[in-house]
């Protein structure tokens, strides 16, 4: 698992899902969903735009990604 920081108290799933590397675009970000190929907090999640706060954890194409914002304290 790693940490991928925002900045904010929120970002949508497709934008992380690119900030984190995880797809090169919004299309590839869909596609991915489409694909049920993403789950968020241990459900499927179909939504790009998908609200995720400080602690969720996103698994997708392999990776897993727990968000955390700057003021998130690390565990």
């Amino acid at each position: 698992m790693r940490d991928q920081s925002i900045r904010g108290d929120t970002i949508r799933l497709g934008q992380l899902l690119k900030l984190a590397g995880v797809a090169d675009s919004g299309a590839e970000a869909k596609l991915l969903l489409g694909d049920g190929g993403v789950l968020v907090n241990g459900e499927p999640e179909l939504r790009r735009g998908r609200q995720l706060h400080a602690g969720d954890v996103v698994v997708a194409a392999g990776d897993t990604i727990r968000v955390r914002t700057s003021r998130s304290p690390a565990g």
